[in-house]
């Protein structure tokens, strides 16, 4: 039987959403905000945590530490939706110190005409050379309609000497055919320095067929020569985004792999160089952890790494949804929409050289002002303090609204191997609800058991009218806690939404309606206990 909690009033918290500057504030201030109704809302224009421009989305980030600088510069692929025809995702960029807050830099390098090689541009990276103290970034040139005749796809760059006004190297194009690899898929330009000291350009590409990440190197910048195949791809995949780092004492490659029924980010490891290459020579699939590799959901793609030399951070993007439709994620053999918020997580590296995604400290840090926690409707919980058990089927606590920008961390101790929990949000109560085709329906990420000792993030519609269980934005297995503790923290900002769990897992996704909605925990048969149960915002 629900039961109505009285408890503490979140002024403050619920104060939030009311100071809202959008144009709609009137109605706003008319809503009751003590309800459980599920209210209509929308993200802000701009984002600073999650970043995306006030105009348009970003596209595959190229990060950058930038040694003169001292910080992160993340160049992107600015797309504007409409594009303009044949020319479109000129180089854009931010700047961040501490990959939580960002500065704009604007358009850094423009589309050529619509005639150019680079009519539009794709993915590359950018290097400082200190000889010439020149930044060079290399980035893919698309030609438009590109004939028999031409290369669809080809490498290019631009130097700049203060990062602000680039130049085009006219002279420069590096074409694939010239050297037995496609003309019309070579691209993604990534660059490093090896232990050879010499500059390595790494570049996706296919030959004879077969996806293949070809190596060339230079020692100026300038003068490029084929050093033959740094990796093959795995079966009929193409793996776009390389990047390759060191760290510790292992070498990793990160990649995103192009396959509509994938699409996730993924990386191998090796402890030289040679043996990174190794893990997929024919097809050999020398997995780095019992995971594949995933390093995240479809929610997050084209990851990109940079280093200060103390934190290593990866930026990917993630996408928007079909008509703002929670379910339109793009399962295959659909592809989500392109481009979309930029996000970042801290690279965590284990003991054995595996890697995980975490929280980036400086975004925790972000979230400053604590909310006190309100339960505003329950089924089968019953509370001692501040922990709280849940018992049966279809058992949840409902907790007060959301503002646009929320962390909520707490532990979950399941009972035996085998409890299911969730996290809902975007929830409400049928009661005088403003949005009649919505407000039955809200959105779950369950930790679903895949086995007595295995586990996975599912993404479900529940309540009436739900599809229930969302096909493509599913999780990654991960090995069930050995002592059924789960410390779990969710960020929020506006419709991005990130999960970690025990820095084994890293979740993220797109949920419209999150912020002015309440949101639950749940349980789904046995019982599961929740403790440390904390709530921020800024």
């Amino acid at each position: 039987m629900k039961t109505m909690i009285s408890s503490i009033i979140l002024a403050s918290c619920l104060a939030l959403p009311l100071a809202s500057c959008s144009d709609d504030e009137a109605v706003l201030e008319q809503k009751d905000w003590s309800s459980t109704s599920y209210f209509s809302s929308t993200d802000e224009t701009a984002q600073g945590t999650y970043y995306k421009p006030a105009v348009g989305y970003v596209g595959d980030p190229m990060p950058f530490y930038d040694p003169v600088a001292g910080d992160f510069k993340i160049m992107y692929l600015q797309d504007f939706r409409p594009n303009p025809s044949g020319t479109y995702h000129p180089i854009w960029a931010v700047s961040t110190k501490d990959a939580a807050n960002y500065e704009s830099l604007g358009e850094l390098v423009s589309c050529g005409n619509i005639n150019e090689q680079d009519a539009a541009i794709g993915t590359g990276s950018t290097i400082y050379d200190e000889s010439s103290k020149l930044y060079y970034t290399f980035y893919t040139g698309n030609k438009y309609n590109p004939t028999a005749s031409d290369n669809g796809q080809a490498i290019m760059y631009a130097t700049s000497s203060d990062f602000k006004t680039w130049t085009k190297c006219k002279s420069f194009i590096l074409k694939g055919d010239d050297y037995g690899y496609s003309k019309n898929d070579f691209r993604d330009p990534f660059l490093f320095k090896g232990d050879d000291g010499k500059y390595h350009m790494l570049v996706a590409t296919t030959k004879n067929g077969k996806g293949t990440i070809a190596d060339f190197i230079s020692a100026d910048l300038k003068s490029w020569e084929d050093n033959g195949t740094f990796q093959n791809m795995m079966w009929d995949r193409f793996y776009e985004c390389p990047d390759v780092f060191k760290m510790g004492n292992w070498w990793y490659l990160v990649y995103s792999d192009k396959s509509s029924f994938m699409r996730k980010v993924q990386y191998f490891k090796g402890r030289t160089l040679d043996e990174l290459k190794a893990c997929t020579a024919n097809d050999a699939g020398i997995w780095p952890d019992d995971h594949e590799g995933f390093l995240d959901s479809r929610g997050f793609y084209a990851g990109k790494t940079a280093s200060d030399g103390t934190n290593r951070y990866i930026w990917g993007w993630c996408p928007t949804r079909k008509g703002k439709d929670n379910t339109e994620v793009g399962a295959s053999p659909a592809e989500p929409e392109w481009a979309g918020n930029l996000v970042a997580h801290k690279l965590i590296q284990h003991e054995d050289g595996t890697l995980t995604l975490g929280e980036v400290e400086a975004i925790s840090n972000k979230y400053n002002k604590e909310c006190e926690v309100e339960v505003k409707e329950q089924n089968g919980m019953t509370a001692s303090g501040g922990t709280y058990t849940l018992s049966g089927d279809n058992a949840y606590m409902l907790m007060s609204r959301l503002g646009y920008h929320n962390k909520i961390s707490f532990t979950v101790t399941t009972s035996n191997e085998w409890d299911k929990f969730g996290i809902s949000l975007a929830r409400g109560t049928k009661s005088n609800a403003d949005d009649a085709t919505t407000f039955e329906k809200y959105y779950t990420m369950v930790v679903n058991p895949e086995s007595d000792t295995r586990r996975k993030v599912n993404f479900e519609e529940e309540g009436d009218g739900g599809k229930g269980f969302i096909e493509g934005i599913d999780g990654y297995n991960f090995a069930r806690p050995s002592d059924n503790v789960y410390n779990i923290t969710i960020y929020t900002d506006n419709s991005i939404c990130v999960m970690y769990i025990n820095d084994a897992v890293c979740y993220t996704n797109r949920i419209y309606g999150i912020q002015k909605n309440c949101w639950s925990i749940n349980n789904y048969g046995g019982n599961i206990t929740v403790s440390n149960l904390k709530i921020s915002q800024y």
